[in-house]
């Protein structure tokens, strides 16, 4: 009982491990342990394993399994096919075949020799393949995992091996690579992420694609990189389990309150299964939450003002939420981003061409005057403005050349700001309001703004 349960445990070892190129150490305590036991046929089939595999010692256990096929039956050798095909080659090319157990004797001394010709075809194939791979294993120093970053060579690296071994084909050992991957990389989404992609261009393997979401998201990487976890929402969602994908986007919530991408995430999963109400529903909602960030705050009121405008149709309605709100958000340069884009980015005609023009030039008048940005954004929103003016303006050439005078002439004509500039924040008592002065941007504002950049008239971003 005892010797079946180590059998066992050997075998699971072989699934989890045998494909590895420096697996030498495992096969010999495997081989060890059958010889304890005097399993020879045990030790006889481990070795016809083993010389099929590119390992880093393929030629020493080949020179066993070679010497011990010598005493095996020809029965253990080779396939039966195979035996079968090479008798029937045997006995065609005999013109005279000997009488009786000469004859046998004689088909079974040539059978070997042309079975021991099969064995070597699967050495030089087991020695081509090891070959084909040395380049790639010699480049892995740290092939164990560790908490400090690879450099980027290493990266590299494991990438043209996945590359190669998905060309090859074959499953089982572009799986084990992945494996081996992982244990260095396990840190590094963009494995994962590969791994799960690959699996899920394979037939019937969805609950391993699961699995490797799970396993990437519950253990190994970071929170502060919830990327693949928003995948895993969306591959649950896909799934039909809508719930659970919702349940990924608030447990990520739960560690980073403010995360702008898992936020817009889980009001357009919301909007998929249940309207535009509840996409809007849920940027009220962390609106309203005293942990969701200012600078998060303003972005999402853009979102919320391009659902109004692309989903549900209506510009006034995504106008009234930025005009509302810009109270609130003076020093958020994306907010401002997103307000001037949205007015820009308008339909148009000869008709309304002049209404636009006043409303677009209203925002640009509310930053250069209520806003507390730095100068730089306000020159660079100005910018903007300016491009519209000579693009899509009419009889607009004295006005850009008065902002051109006053946002980049020298510091006794230059004004890129017009009146006060402070800043109004709503606070959670008394319902009063309070005036800051101007500040610099803050690391969320900065991380903010890089998420929610807007593309400009002229084509480029703000």
């Amino acid at each position: 009982m005892l010797t079946e349960v180590r059998t066992s445990l050997f075998e699971r070892g072989a699934n989890s491990v045998g494909l590895d190129f420096l697996s030498h150490p495992f096969w010999d305590k495997y081989i060890e342990f059958e010889e304890r036991i005097e399993a020879h046929d045990k030790i006889f089939d481990i070795l016809a394993r083993v010389i099929h595999i590119p390992v880093h010692q393929y030629a020493r256990y080949f020179e066993r399994y070679r010497q011990i096929a010598q005493t095996r039956p020809l029965s253990e050798l080779a396939p039966a096919e195979v035996l079968a095909a090479f008798r029937a080659e045997i006995e065609a090319a005999s013109s005279q075949p000997a009488p009786g157990a000469k004859a046998e004797a004689e088909i079974e001394r040539d059978l070997r020799l042309r079975v021991d010709s099969y064995h070597l075809e699967i050495f030089t194939n087991t020695q081509t393949e090891t070959t084909k791979r040395w380049t790639f294993e010699s480049e892995i120093k740290r092939p164990y995992f560790h908490v400090t970053e690879l450099d980027e060579g290493q990266l590299v690296n494991w990438k043209k091996y996945l590359d190669f071994e998905e060309a090859e084909g074959s499953f089982s050992r572009t799986q084990f690579l992945y494996e081996r991957c992982l244990v260095t990389c396990a840190y590094y989404d963009e494995f994962w992420f590969r791994y799960a992609r690959w699996m899920a261009a394979q037939p019937n393997k969805e609950e391993d694609v699961r699995i490797i979401y799970q396993r990437a998201s519950y253990l190994y990487v970071p929170i502060g990189n919830p990327t693949i976890r928003l995948h895993y929402a969306y591959f649950e969602e896909v799934s039909g389990r809508v719930d659970v994908a919702k349940d990924i986007h608030n447990a990520i919530l739960m560690c980073l309150p403010s995360h702008i991408e898992t936020i817009i995430s889980l009001a357009n999963l919301c909007r998929r299964h249940g309207g535009l109400e509840a996409a809007i529903e849920i940027y009220k909602t962390q609106l309203d939450s005293p942990e969701c960030e200012m600078a998060t705050k303003a972005a999402l009121v853009a979102e919320w003002a391009r659902l109004l405008w692309k989903i549900k149709g209506s510009p006034d309605e995504a106008r009234k939420v930025f005009h509302e709100n810009q109270r609130y958000y003076l020093d958020s340069r994306p907010f401002w981003c997103s307000y001037l884009a949205f007015e820009i980015d308008q339909p148009t005609s000869e008709a309304t061409e002049s209404v636009q023009y006043e409303r677009i030039k209203q925002v640009i008048a509310d930053i250069r005057s209520q806003s507390v940005l730095q100068v730089d954004a306000v020159k660079d929103l100005v910018q903007i403005y300016m491009t519209y003016l000579l693009e899509r303006g009419k009889d607009t050439a004295k006005e850009y050349m008065t902002l051109d005078r006053e946002i980049y002439g020298p510091s006794s004509v230059a004004s890129a700001r017009t009146g006060e500039n402070v800043a109004v924040h709503p606070t959670t008592a008394g319902g009063q309001f309070a005036s800051i002065p101007q500040i610099q941007p803050t690391p969320d504002e900065a991380a903010a703004y890089a998420y929610y950049q807007q593309t400009v008239a002229n084509g480029t971003a703000a």
